[in-house]
């Protein structure tokens, strides 16, 4: 039978906010970064933007010795210095009113019976109903001892007419391998519908206009394909380096913890179908059958490139490379520079070669997705009208200027035909007054909804370890990657990779 859906939550108006109902969130790891500069904030801007009911409740889990009111401290600071909208005291003094703290160790079954207490009291004089979100912004080797923990202490029971729902931060995994022993870890305590594993990348108010870009406009999806697109580039550039995240990053490497999740699903959500409605089935679905068909094109040694980035310049500050950063082995293999070429086995991408590349200490910050479009004949013109035109692009800016560029090519003014590339832009902060929200308010608020459109699911994780541990396998072969100059855009490798198939890539 298929599932009965309320007529009436149907024809509701979907440009309405939707408000969470009552419930509590578990912060595991509250001392972390994650939680002091996005999380905690998230959640009062939440608060702040009337997104939260009145009764919700936050509590805080770790080993320290406090009491409530340590922990609402540590949140208030927390709040006033990373929160995006205006502090304000009577939104504080009630999300204060539902603060707690839970002391104890991630493997500590005590810890876990004072939780319990806490979110029943909570359910009985604050109304929670039983909804409590387990957040886990920890290490992932510690994913399954707490798993196990909330399964026997009964927290993570999913009772009638309220739920429990876990929240995992990447990486999801190591390899295909270990990605499928965590999945099954923990959907051995929470079925898949009460996990949301958070890509803090898909919750950005670009990357979700590429579906309103694509669908929503005739403009552009007829040309959204081979006919017309010559290649897709899709970077995640960064100009800062790993100083003090040596213990983190060390054999993780750029390729772990960026390609496998962030800029694989840019690229799912850029090449996938149009889905029957948004709803989070369909959308999974489309993304699956495109990592599905995706692979790295061979041979892998001209089909990607890695590097690690060296002494230089990143603007007029000198900065180290990375072997002599804290943290890291002079015999350190990590790459901070991966770069790799895909393919894409379905009717509208067959023969269009999407290229992934993500660095730190590059040229500058930014991540966009650019398509680049075949070249137009130019019968009616000789060469030298169109030497200084290059290709159309039409360039989705992610961060940090959000928006849209369109490059395309226009006569210049003067008595000779002289065709030229010219930029037309769109920019979020031009086009609306009201600034976007940080991408963890929209993931927290989705999760407390129940809405996983954009979480991904099982498979899409497991595809995206089958496309990389090739490449990853490959490069543990091959000893040191090659080193490039701080300030520049990498390796010489990764250019000749484009240079080979007649491409060069993009200089944003």
């Amino acid at each position: 039978m298929s599932e009965w859906r309320n007529p009436l939550r149907d024809k509701r108006d979907k440009r309405m906010p939707h408000i969470a109902g009552p419930c509590a969130v578990v912060i595991f790891g509250v001392t972390g970064d994650l939680a002091r500069k996005k999380l905690m904030p998230a959640i009062y801007d939440l608060a702040n933007r009337g997104l939260l009911p009145a009764n919700f409740a936050l509590v805080g889990f770790a080993r320290r010795d406090w009491a409530d009111e340590d922990f609402a401290k540590l949140v208030y600071e927390a709040v006033q210095a990373h929160a995006r909208t205006p502090f304000r005291q009577e939104v504080w003094d009630r999300l204060a009113e539902g603060i707690r703290f839970a002391q104890g160790t991630f493997d500590d079954p005590k810890g876990y019976e004072r939780l319990a207490e806490t979110l029943q009291k909570l359910d009985a004089e604050r109304g929670t109903g039983g909804n409590h979100a387990f957040y886990l912004s920890i290490p992932p080797n510690a994913f399954p001892v707490v798993c196990e923990q909330l399964k026997q202490s009964g927290l993570a029971n999913q009772r009638e007419g309220s739920w429990s729902r876990v929240v995992i931060e990447k990486p999801f995994g190591h390899d295909l391998q270990s990605a499928r022993d965590l999945n099954a870890v923990v959907n051995s305590v929470f079925p898949e519908e009460s996990v949301f594993r958070i890509d803090h990348y898909l919750g950005k108010e670009t990357v979700q206009n590429i579906l309103a870009l694509r669908f929503a406009n005739e403009l552009y999806e007829p040309i959204w394909n081979n006919n017309y697109v010559d290649s897709v580039q899709i970077t995640m550039a960064e100009d800062i380096g790993l100083g003090g995240r040596g213990g983190y990053y060390d054999g993780v490497g750029a390729a772990r913890d960026v390609i496998q999740n962030h800029l694989l699903q840019l690229m799912a959500l850029t090449a996938m179908e149009e889905p029957v409605n948004f709803g989070p089935g369909e959308l999974q679905a489309e993304k699956i059958k495109v990592l599905s068909a995706t692979q790295v094109m061979q041979p892998l040694d001209q089909t990607t490139a890695r590097g690690q980035y060296a002494a230089g310049w990143q603007g007029s500050e000198k900065v180290v490379g990375l072997l002599e950063e804290e943290g890291f082995s002079k015999d350190s293999t990590t790459e901070t520079y991966a770069a790799i070429a895909l393919e894409i086995d379905t009717r509208r991408w067959a023969g269009v070669p999407f290229f992934l590349r993500t660095g730190k200490r590059l040229g500058r910050r930014v991540t966009e997705i650019a398509l680049i479009f075949k070249r137009a004949p130019h019968l009616p013109f000789d060469k030298t009208m169109t030497e200084e035109l290059g290709q159309n692009a039409l360039v989705i800016r992610v961060q940090p200027d959000e928006g849209i560029t369109t490059r395309f090519g226009s006569k210049v003014p003067g008595s000779a035909m002289e065709v030229r590339d010219v930029n037309m832009d769109f920019s979020y902060g031009s086009a609306f007054a009201e600034d976007s929200p940080e991408a963890y308010e929209r993931l927290i608020l989705d999760v407390l909804l129940g809405e996983p459109s954009l979480f991904p699911v099982n498979r899409e994780v497991e595809f995206s370890w089958e496309i990389l541990d090739p490449v990853l396998e490959y490069w543990a072969s091959q000893g040191k990657p090659e080193a490039y100059e701080s300030g520049t855009w990498g390796p010489q490798s990764a250019d000749e990779m484009l240079h080979r198939m007649g491409r060069e890539w993009r200089r944003p």
